[in-house]
Parts: structure tokens; sequence; C-alpha cells
């Protein structure tokens, strides 16, 4: 069986990697999606399995103890987390997953999973990213401030992913991140061309 394909996902706050990694679920249903853990509190309409696992500080260092995350981070005073067992166990089964992670996570995971593909999505400009931070209405000025200031480094520093992805039209964005999957679907290493010769056939 063909292993899967590990697909991260990164972004300031405020850049849509959200809107786009759930758009990206609904027309590709068999994309395993990886659910982090937080110990943030659950935000109105957050649903606990769906969103987040929302679990406490206690709980999730011990976690960290028994090493099991693929990455994590303190975030704001909160901290945020991949669970590994859950993404290996997809990958062995075949199955694509898609990381929707911060940038500090997806330097961990590329330390821990170097064949991962790491995709880093881009607002239009600084300003636009600030105004949908204040659209959105979750976050006090002072962490507002915290994110501007944290999205200026990430962009100062994203250029070790493998994609760039601008967020102008959600739509557009969705369609490049789809053509990253296919491109990298055809790469020889992930095409058993080799059944060829011995007698069989290739297959999507």
């Amino acid at each position: 069986m063909q292993k899967g394909m590990l697909l991260v996902v990164s972004g300031p706050s405020g850049a849509g990697k959200g809107t786009i990694c759930q758009e990206i679920r609904k027309r590709n249903p068999n994309l395993f999606y990886s659910i982090s853990a937080t110990t943030r509190e659950k935000r109105v309409g957050e649903i606990e399995g769906v969103h987040y696992y929302f679990i406490d500080r206690a709980k999730f260092e011990q976690m960290i103890s028994n090493k099991e995350f693929l990455e994590w981070a303190d975030v704001y005073g909160n901290y945020y987390g991949t669970p590994k067992k859950p993404v290996f166990e997809a990958l062995a089964r075949g199955q694509d997953v898609i990381l929707e992670i911060d940038i500090k996570g997806a330097r961990q995971v590329k330390k821990s999973y170097p064949e991962g593909i790491f995709v880093f999505i881009l607002p239009p400009s600084i300003a636009i990213l600030e105004e949908r931070l204040r659209k959105r209405g979750t976050d006090r000025e002072e962490i507002i401030a915290k994110r501007m200031k944290m999205a200026r480094e990430e962009i100062a520093n994203c250029d070790w992913y493998d994609y760039l992805i601008l967020n102008d039209d959600i739509d557009a964005a969705v369609k490049s991140l789809e053509a990253v999957i296919i491109a990298e679907k055809l790469r020889p290493k992930r095409v058993n061309y080799k059944v060829l010769l011995e007698g069989g056939s290739l297959k999507r």
C-alpha cells in the first residue's frame, strides 16, 4: 500500500488558512484532517473533537512528557499540539493528512517528518490582515498587536516552505492548494511506476 502524504498548512492569524483547509476538506472528503489539542478556552460555536480537543494544562504537559505530540507550542499563554497517533495511523493506511498549524509547529514537523509538504498562506497585505483580525472580534487590542508583530516575523521567515499561496480570493487559494496536492502526487517517489515492468497496470 502506498503511504499517505502529509500536508502542513501554516500562515499568520487572519490569513485564512482555517477557511482554506475547511474548504479543501469539503472538496476532498478522503483527506484526513488532524485535530489539534489545546488548553485555551472554547470559543462560541466551537465543538469538542471537531475544532479542537480542549484539555487542561496538566494533561497537556503529561502528554508532552510522554512524547505524544508531533509538534506543540505555547502560543499567547495557551498550549497547542498535534497528537502523533492519529496522524501516523492515517498515513500508514495510505490516507493523505492535512495539518493546520503555526510556523513554530511546522518547523518541529519538518525536523521529525521532513518528507511532508509545507505550504504557507500569505495575506494580500499587512493592512488587510489587520482588518481581518479586527473584524473577527475575538481578541483584545493587545492580543491583536501581538498577532500583528508575529505575522510580520512569520512572513519574513517563510522562505523555507515548499509553497507560498496568496489568499486574495478563497476559491483561487483553494484551487492553488489542490494543484499542490496533484503535483506532489505525480512525483516519481509517489508513483508505483515499476509495476508496469512486472506486467501490472497503473490506475488512479
